[in-house]
Formats: C-alpha cells, structure tokens, sequence
C-alpha cells in the first residue's frame, strides 16, 4: 500500500495530500522531487506506480518480488538501491531482517519496504526538520535511508555481543552445561545478519566514489562515512564469526575432557569394585575342599583382606587423579 506520497520544493514538502498522477507532474518542476512511499503494494498498485513514473521492469521485479541481496543496480538515470534493515529480538536471539528497494531518480524516489524492521516514518520526520539536507534531492533522501539502516545496526552488534560474551562463559564455566545447540543458533544468526551487511559496504562505496547524476558532490563525504561505518560493522561481524567457531571447538574439547574424566572415574570404581566381587566369587564356588573353610577367623580375615585391599586402590586412584 501507499504510505505516504509527497512533493518536495527548495527543500520543503508541499501542503495537502498527492495522487500518483500530480505527483508525477509536480516532480518535473525545478527544484522539486517527489518521494513516494510503499510498503508491501501489492502487483496491481506498483504496475500504477510503475507506468507513472517509466521504472524498468526488471527492477519493479525486483521490488515485488523482494528476497534479493544489497546491491546496487542502474537503470538509464534511475538508480535501484537494495537494502537489509535488520533487528535483533534479544529475547529469542534472532536476527530480524527486512528488505527496502530505493528507486532514486533525479525527480523521484520511490521507496518499497517489506518486514517490519527499519520503519522510514522517522527519516521523512528528519528531512522534514532539515530543509537544506532535503535540498540535495532524492540522493540526500537515499542518503538518510541509508543511514538510518545502518545506524539500526549498531543495536544489533550489541545484542550479538553481549549473547557471544554470555556464550564464552558457559563455556568455561565450572558447571556441566552443554551450549553447543546455542552457539550453533547464533552462527545462524550472525550468518544471516553478514548477508545484510557484507554486500552493502560495496554499494555504499560506488555511491561515494563514482559519479552518479543523483548523488550530490557534497554528499560523497557523507556516503563515506557509512561505508567507514559499514567496515567496522563487518569487521564485528567477522568477529563474532571467529569468536563462535572458537568457542564451539572449545567447547568440543571440554565435552570430551569431561567423558574421559568420568570414563576414568567409572574405571576406577569398577577395579575397586572387581576385588571383593572376584573374592566373593571363589568363596562362592561351594567346593568342599577349600582353605580357610574350616579356619575360625577365615571369614573375618577375608572381610580384611577386601576392605584393606580396596582402600589401597582407593587411595592410589585418588592420587593419580581419577578420583
């Protein structure tokens, strides 16, 4: 559906509601734009948008479709910007992750959010407060887009962080607690989040770098900062990545230290346990010529024999370390 349908002049946004038609007509005056908002339209409402504003079908395809990686792509003078906007639910530990296409036109920019992440409510409120930003045109809305999102991912280096921390110490911890199934959820998670952010610092470094008739000369600095931005991100999330395979082979390794020290524990219960049995069992034979059978002092001597026995193993497996 429409979310909302503007025209910007010198920077301000024009007084009373828009239709696809006067929108499109007001965009080709001087100094003015028009930004359109769409969240999840459905085929018939972007096949209106689309003919109104000539988009290429490839890229409307794009749109509608969504599940497509950051990229960006041109098309004549119309640039299609794909981007991840991504949160984290702490409570479940999982990476939530949107998509958003921008098509940014020297008269237009069109913006087609599926999920929920990254509402853009908040950065029209912002060019709204800031007229000389919305003066640049559609490349200083791309720009606070971008931004927006990539700020949106600092909450979830946080969050990321503090579950990777918490991991590590279950790791290492006295206790027998077996984190594996947790760190395998949050690989997955800091996967998903790599497949927002990877693919985007390359854009982001074309929107800086290379010349683009939408993308301002004084906004190429801007673009350079969140791709700054964006490399520390990704370093993070690489991190996070290493930080995870390390503590799961730890891990590993702690699983089978504890299995070998209960396999020595349980062997040597059972040698202690093997003298008064094997006794036990030769005393139980009931032959009727046996030494000690008719001695007095044979039964007490033989429960002697066991106990002294069994406490000297006891005591030389508890040294060793096996008990």
């Amino acid at each position: 559906m429409i979310v909302d349908c503007a025209v910007y002049e010198h920077g301000r946004r024009r007084a009373g509601e828009m239709s696809l038609g006067d929108a499109s007509r007001a965009c080709r005056l001087d100094s003015s734009f028009v930004w359109l908002g769409l969240h999840e339209p459905t085929d018939e409402e972007f096949e209106a948008v689309s003919s109104e504003f000539g988009l290429h079908p490839l890229a409307v395809e794009d749109a509608i479709h969504a599940h497509q990686r950051p990229k960006l792509d041109v098309y004549d003078e119309t640039l299609l910007v794909v981007l991840k906007p991504v949160r984290y639910i702490d409570r479940n530990e999982v990476v939530e992750t949107g998509e958003i296409a921008l098509f940014v036109n020297p008269e237009f920019l069109i913006s087609v959010r599926h999920g929920d992440p990254s509402p853009l409510k908040q950065v029209r409120a912002r060019l709204e407060r800031e007229p000389k930003l919305a003066e640049r045109g559609p490349g200083a809305v791309l720009y606070a887009i971008t931004d927006r999102i990539v700020d949106d991912y600092e909450p979830v280096v946080e969050g990321l962080t503090v579950d990777v921390q918490e991991v590590e110490e279950q790791v290492f911890s006295l206790d027998r607690h077996n984190p594996a199934e947790r760190i395998y959820y949050l690989e997955r998670e800091v996967l998903d989040f790599r497949r927002a952010v990877e693919p985007l610092a390359s854009a982001v470094e074309r929107l800086a770098t290379r010349p683009f008739e939408v993308i301002d000369d004084e906004l190429r600095p801007y673009f350079r900062d969140i791709h700054d931005h964006m490399l520390r991100v990704n370093a993070q999330v690489q991190q996070f990545r290493e930080l995870l395979a390390t503590a799961l082979g730890a891990n590993l390794t702690q699983i089978n230290v504890r299995q070998n020290e209960d396999m020595r524990r349980i062997s040597a219960w059972v040698a202690i346990l093997a003298v008064p049995t094997a006794v036990a069992g030769i005393y139980g034979m009931n032959f009727e010529h046996m030494p000690e059978l008719k001695w007095e002092y044979g039964y007490p001597a033989v429960l002697l024999v066991i106990t002294l026995v069994c406490i000297t193993l006891y005591r030389r497996f508890r040294r060793a370390g096996w008990l």
